[in-house]
């Protein structure tokens, strides 16, 4: 946090606090002295302006004795000690000020104001400062300290807690991002393993299919790292990524698999985290498609209904799994990857029946400008 002064707004607040308690101060001065309220304002307030900036330095007090280190005599010593050097210096300004204002009022020619004693005016003076008077100004400046010490205390107070949450912000938006690019970065490797054994298998019987086969494994990687620097991406955008594995893939596998990808006008521009379909496609194929002697069909669904993105990815299973059955490790990281970013506003959910099983995102939409 910085002084109160810091800033043109601040500083304004700060200085209508002062003339407030300058107001108050000529109150007292008119309604236990008898002083004019002309006399009264010309002397307190200038002098509490002028003192709010003496006072400012609570701050670099405060700011030397942390919360978290005080000690109740140290405390009461810094604090103490603070609070009647600055009375002091608001009682020397008050004497300075009533002789100041008295000696200008006469250069301009508007005489004694109100410096008064059982109604006989003093000369040399605005007002009237008697022996009694000064322990009460010397009392009041001390006071005034105090008060402000107390509140910078809790005003700083609250700028911790603002900088802890901010930080703490900053903390979870870092931990989320890192965890983001993690999880962007989880391709199975057995795809790229498995796509380079097809690519050097084809050069020897089908160079074409190799060819085709290396320029969309190209093409794939090429939009995945550009994808991976952005927070979301159209859904446009992100099929096309999945068509390119989809392409990758039947060439493996040929007519054993097929897809059906329809996605509604409205929902391709809607943002979504990137890789966020792939690994559904890729989990469909590999505890899907390939164990079936048949092969199938990837149904893949998209459409915007009210200000939610549907999302649905479909593919047949084997009614009797084998060994090869998933541990759902894709699935459960694309919901860490939405809770991440959505909270509680995002879900995906999955159901397996006798020869289906089925993928459903939900999100937010949020269309790309």
């Amino acid at each position: 946090m910085k002084p109160m002064t810091s800033n043109m707004r601040k500083l304004m607040w700060y200085l209508m606090a002062w003339l407030l308690a300058g107001v108050v101060i000529a109150a007292l001065l008119v309604t236990t002295a008898g002083t004019s309220w002309q006399a009264g304002l010309g002397f307190a307030i200038p002098v509490s302006l002028i003192y709010g900036f003496v006072a400012a330095s609570a701050y670099y007090v405060c700011r030397s004795l942390p919360m978290a280190k005080r000690q109740f005599f140290l405390t009461l010593a810094i604090f103490g000690g603070a609070s009647l050097i600055s009375g002091l210096m608001w009682l020397a300004l008050c004497y300075a000020w009533n002789y100041l204002a008295y000696t200008l009022r006469q250069l301009i020619g508007f005489g004694a104001v109100g410096g008064t004693v059982g109604g006989t005016t003093l000369p040399g003076s605005l007002i009237a400062i008697t022996p009694q008077m000064s322990v009460m100004l010397f009392a009041a400046g001390s006071c005034l300290y105090l008060l402000s010490i107390f509140a910078h205390d809790v005003l700083i107070a609250f700028e911790n807690v603002r900088l802890a949450d901010r930080r703490a912000a900053e903390s979870r938006v870092q931990a989320r991002d890192a965890e983001l690019q993690v999880l962007r970065t989880q391709i199975n490797p057995h795809f790229l393993f498995n796509s380079l054994n097809s690519i050097s298998a084809l050069t020897s019987i089908d160079p074409a299919a190799a060819r085709s086969m290396t320029l969309e494994l190209a093409q794939f990687f090429r939009q995945t790292l550009a994808s991976s620097e952005k927070e979301r991406i159209p859904l446009a955008e992100e099929i096309r990524l999945c068509e390119h594995f989809l392409a990758i893939e039947k060439i493996r596998f040929g007519h054993k698999l097929q897809s059906d990808i329809q996605i509604a006008d409205t929902a391709q521009t809607a943002l979504l985290p990137p890789m966020l379909l792939q690994p559904c496609i890729e989990n469909a194929i590999k505890h899907g498609i390939r164990d079936l002697t048949e092969g199938g069909t990837i149904v893949v669904r998209a459409l915007s209904r009210g200000d939610w993105l549907h999302i649905t990815i479909q593919n047949p299973i084997d009614p009797a799994p084998g060994d090869t059955v998933g541990n759902g490790h894709g699935l459960k990281n694309s919901r860490l990857r939405l809770q991440s970013m959505y909270g509680d506003k995002a879900r995906i959910s999955w159901t397996r029946s006798s020869d289906t099983f089925l993928v459903e995102i939900a999100i937010p939409q949020d269309s790309a400008i």
